[in-house]
């Protein structure tokens, strides 16, 4: 079947067993207790999810497989999704398989093209992309095997099917749509001698060298966070009524272009811009401190600071911090993100009300793109996305490995909630 499919297949019959013990021995374990607030509240910090491909630690930040992220810089996206899930680092060998692997993906149909052609030529690029995953849809492994009747364990296998299938065309639709969205000429058609972060520059049309090395890095810190952030959380939901990944993934990415989600490199690079416009260039400290108390007095938010769980530096941030000082020579919109870094936080600290007033990874991911020629603000959830699948389609494949049931949390009602003694 495959590198992948034989080293997942050698992990399968752990991965239930574990499961079965834990069940049998702690199923009644009561992992969290859900307050009123909390019901209110989005459900911010209750337990409720099982989720092995990352955890994220509130000091020491985003942790895969038991390895801080900070250890994997220097791993491709491709080594990173067999660590996501196999659950160690790929054999040189191995390496190569999955790299090949996703290279070699058949072309995407020109049905899908047609079909995003279609859309209105404002569409986001983001619907646009969730759109081309919807006209792939037909293209299942899953969908074609469930109907079928393939066996229930062995739901996993057409899944990772999908999974390779998806992954190795994201580049590609990710760069077409931005061809067709911001009329940057005729699509650039895959080349399988690159990899997946080659792929990507090619197809978006970045001639600059560098321009792999800062994906790859890129892709690796935003390649999962835990299965309870809005992207990976919706993907879930979706696939545990079995939808085919295709349906599951172009769900999640719906979630991920929400304003309170993924839209943070592009609210933070455009915070930046202005800051930059208004001062006529690279602002000094003191217009910094300036700027952020008339954002904070305003009543606005500061872009790309503060963080759901983190409550110290986000690491992910500080490996992009060190890439552009160590690449990206007179860019004022990232020599303006790294005097912000060390200006705005101390700003937050004494206006009091951020629970974590450091940057978070968005912060520092929209001068990535800006650098390399893509200004197009609104583009810049996407490289977020085909980051994200990664761990969205690993955490699925898993599931289905492990048989999980659908995701049907009970509701109450206000009423409910105001009767309780």
């Amino acid at each position: 079947m495959g590198v992948l499919h034989d080293a997942f297949a050698a992990t399968v019959p752990a991965l239930r067993a574990r499961r079965a013990e834990v069940l049998k021995q702690q199923g009644d374990r009561v992992i969290s207790q859900v307050s009123a607030a909390q019901a209110f509240g989005g459900m911010r910090d209750v337990r409720a999810l099982v989720c092995d491909t990352s955890v994220v630690d509130p000091d020491r930040g985003l942790i895969i497989r038991s390895i801080p992220v900070l250890q994997l810089l220097d791993r491709t996206p491709e080594e990173v999704f067999f660590l996501l899930l196999i659950g160690r680092l790929p054999l040189a060998d191995e390496s190569s398989a999955i790299r090949a692997t996703l290279a070699g993906q058949p072309r995407v149909p020109e049905a899908v093209w047609h079909a995003v052609e279609a859309m209105p030529r404002d569409a986001h690029p983001m619907a646009m992309l969730s759109g081309a995953l919807l006209a792939m849809e037909h293209e299942s492994a899953f969908a074609r095997a469930f109907e079928e009747g393939v066996a229930r364990d062995d739901y996993w296998r057409a899944s990772l099917d999908d999974a390779l299938r998806l992954l190795g065309s994201l580049p590609t639709l990710a760069g077409g749509v931005y061809h067709i969205r911001y009329g940057r000429g005729p699509r650039l058609a895959h080349d399988p001698a690159f990899d997946w972060a080659e792929n990507y520059g090619h197809m978006l049309g970045v001639h600059d060298p560098l321009f792999a090395a800062a994906f790859r890095r890129a892709a690796v810190l935003q390649s999962d966070h835990e299965g309870g952030n809005v992207c990976a959380f919706t993907c879930h939901v979706v696939g545990s009524v079995l939808s085919n990944p295709y349906l599951a993934v172009s769900a999640g990415f719906n979630g991920l272009a929400g304003p309170l989600h993924g839209r943070s490199a592009q609210e933070s690079t455009q915070w930046v811009l202005a800051a930059i416009e208004r001062y006529g260039g690279v602002p000094a400290k003191e217009q910094i401190e300036e700027y952020t108390w008339e954002t904070l007095k305003a009543g606005r938010v500061v872009p790309g600071h503060g963080h759901a769980v983190l409550r110290g530096e986000d690491p992910r941030f500080t490996a992009m911090l060190e890439f552009g000082r160590a690449h990206f020579v007179r860019d004022d919109v990232f020599e303006t993100v790294s005097r912000m870094a060390g200006v705005v936080p101390e700003v937050l600290k004494k206006h009091g009300k951020a629970k974590n007033p450091h940057p978070n990874v968005d912060f520092g991911m929209g001068a990535l793109w800006h650098h390399f020629g893509v200004t197009e603000l609104a583009y810049y959830t996407v490289p977020f996305a085909i980051s994200l699948a990664m761990g969205m389609l690993a955490q699925l494949v898993i599931n289905r490995a492990l048989g999980s049931p659908i995701v049907r949390p009970r509701s109450v009602t206000t009423e409910w909630i105001r009767s309780l003694p």
